[in-house]
């Protein structure tokens, strides 16, 4: 039966783009089970690569593994928006903006060079122009490697709305979701890809700052992860 799922899925992904979904056999049965309801209910289904960036490898997984010291790196660049990351008990992470945007992601899978996440994310009403609050879960494989160029990824997703009435409207707007998603990610890759980069050459302009943010968890990664090479 599980062989036979997989094979369905892989079926559905062919028809739906040539989605790479060999990592589901990978995944443990409760992740499994709840990927593939993302996948067969999916309302978009996108990829996006990312351009070269001129940072290590090993320093942007230091980063995915402390989110919590990432979002107060990020705090102190001044993106936007102005994340705040909390640790489950589970192992799992939520990001939130304090203005109504928000969501969670669990590592379900890792491997050198391919990370697979289930998020669940939420943006309250009017906080992304709509006229109600917006729901969705997401089904999330990235995969990254250090090229002649630097840092590269290809990142892979399925989306599935909690609303079908806002899915049905949506599809119209297809070519416009895809094309707002491929410059969310290159902005959230690019400024993690700049503060790492400027971590490795110059950890000490951050150290000050980190420690008047407040964060005692980020301040202690920090600490550890790049004064004490």
């Amino acid at each position: 039966m599980r062989i036979l799922t997989i094979a369905i899925l892989t079926l559905f992904a062919a028809a739906a783009g040539a989605q790479d979904l060999s990592f589901m056999g990978h995944l443990p049965p409760a992740a499994r089970a709840e990927a593939q309801d993302i996948v067969q209910h999916a309302d978009f289904i996108f990829e996006t690569r990312t351009p070269p960036r001129k940072v290590r490898l090993a320093t942007m997984e230091t980063l995915f593994d402390h989110p919590r010291l990432a979002a107060a790196m990020w705090r102190n660049c001044q993106f936007v928006p102005a994340f705040h990351a909390f640790i489950h008990p589970d192992g799992a992470w939520s990001l939130d903006d304090g203005r109504g945007l928000r969501g969670t992601l669990r590592l379900v899978y890792q491997r050198p060079g391919h990370r697979v996440y289930l998020v669940e994310g939420r943006a309250d009403q009017g906080r992304l122009k709509t006229p109600f609050a917006v729901g969705a879960r997401m089904l999330t494989s990235y995969r990254y490697w250090e090229g002649k160029n630097g840092f590269e990824s290809d990142l892979q997703t399925w989306t599935a709305l909690d609303s079908a009435l806002l899915g049905f409207f949506a599809r119209p707007f297809r070519g416009y979701i895809k094309g707002r998603q491929d410059e969310f990610i290159a902005y959230i890759n690019s400024n993690v890809a700049t503060f790492g980069e400027f971590a490795d050459l110059n950890p000490m302009d951050f150290y000050g700052p980190i420690k008047r943010d407040g964060d005692p968890v980020a301040l202690r990664e920090f600490k550890a992860l790049f004064l004490r090479k």
